[in-house]
């Protein structure tokens, strides 16, 4: 693939600046450094332009945070000027990261993600007598810098934009210095990716494998001899060990009657279920939600606006009967009116939830900003 030159133009063009603006602030436009960002807009923006062309962008103003939901993670969310970079950065880079992308990889692409995933995982089952599935542990933590920035010189040229580039991978480290890319930023989500995209196309055209399908570092390879997938499986750990000095779980391969579980899923014959983790969270955070109700804690509209989503969560498996069955249990305290039978409603009326990567790619209608500047025309 050619590399590409000649895009920190682009991405310092005033018309691409407005448009990271407004994708960053998506969502926040309530929020004081938000409010602030935009009380100086042109300003702010001018001087992203001028650090951009003169390779003196200031980053890593992280703030740090932890999560306990699906499961542990520290999260370096930038500041906001920060973001509006991030955006510019992929507004312009998006398609040749994606370009050198397999068909079957899912996050930070534009029509795919998670339930895409899904679907398609789904509808290899019945093809295959086995499936192995793959999980690189602690991914975003075990990412060498250098080979990151090896494998970004492969697809780019432009010196000021991969300078941007490793200022940007320079800011953080997990275990030591020159290891990892924070979790939190929408740079990381593509880097994280494309760290990945010649390992894709190892399974692909090396191996030969038939059907092999990637959400981020979530894996799964699918076959009809077990002893040829297994020595496939071999193949792909010694290639992320050796290459990429990346480390898997303990890798499964199983009989695809058996079942297996995919993206916090679980995919068995024609259904698609939530496995144990997600059913045991969901059972968790819906008598959490009840407590916090009847205790006072919550309004009857906050205990509504917490209970939605989570149920939405639920909406691409095969859920309904145990979805309302729990429901009924929980839903207790809202006044009549407010029965169990329309939050269900509510949860149907939602558009189905898709996972974060999927949301900082997919375009949508764009909101006028102040002043009477519409982004929509700088964009075209």
């Amino acid at each position: 693939m050619k590399r590409q030159g000649h895009l920190i133009e682009q991405v310092a063009d005033m018309e691409n600046l407005l448009l990271a603006f407004w994708k960053a602030q998506r969502g926040k436009a309530g929020k004081k450094e938000v409010i602030r960002y935009q009380e100086h807009l042109t300003d702010n923006l001018l001087r992203m332009q001028e650090h951009l062309l003169t390779g003196h962008v200031d980053v890593g103003h992280y703030h740090s945070f932890t999560i306990f939901e699906p499961k542990e993670r520290h999260i370096f969310a930038s500041c906001f000027n920060e973001r509006v970079l991030h955006h510019a950065l992929m507004n312009i880079c998006h398609q040749f990261f994606d370009k050198h992308l397999i068909y079957d990889t899912y996050a930070t692409r534009i029509g795919k993600g998670t339930y895409a995933a899904l679907d398609r995982a789904h509808s290899m089952m019945p093809h295959y007598r086995y499936v192995a599935k793959l999980d690189v542990r602690k991914y975003f933590d075990s990412i060498e810098q250098t080979i990151l920035k090896l494998q970004l010189r492969h697809l780019f040229k432009d010196p000021l934009l991969l300078s941007t580039f490793d200022k940007i991978i320079d800011t953080y480290w997990s275990s030591r210095p020159g290891l990892g890319v924070p979790i939190g930023n929408l740079t990381s989500q593509y880097f994280a990716n494309h760290y990945l995209s010649d390992y894709d196309h190892y399974i692909k055209e090396q191996l030969k494998t038939p059907v092999y399908i990637r959400y981020m570092d979530d894996m799964l390879l699918f076959g009809d001899n077990r002893s040829r997938l297994k020595k496939q499986v071999e193949m792909a750990r010694d290639y992320l060990s050796s290459k990429l000095s990346l480390e898997l779980k303990p890798p499964q391969i199983v009989s695809t009657g058996q079942g297996v579980s995919f993206l916090g899923y679980r995919l068995q014959g024609h259904r698609i279920g939530l496995n144990s983790r997600s059913r045991n969270r969901f059972n968790r955070m819906m008598t959490e939600y009840s407590h916090k109700l009847e205790s006072g804690i919550w309004t009857q509209e906050d205990y509504r606006s917490h209970m939605v989503p989570l149920m939405a969560f639920t909406q691409h498996a095969y859920t309904k009967k145990y979805r309302l069955s729990k429901l009924k249990k929980q839903a207790v305290g809202l006044e009549p009116r407010e029965s169990w039978r329309q939050l269900e409603q509510q949860r149907q009326e939602l558009p189905c939830v898709e996972s974060q990567q999927q949301h900082s790619v997919e375009p949508q209608q764009q909101p006028r900003l102040s002043g009477g500047v519409s982004p929509l025309a700088y964009a075209e």
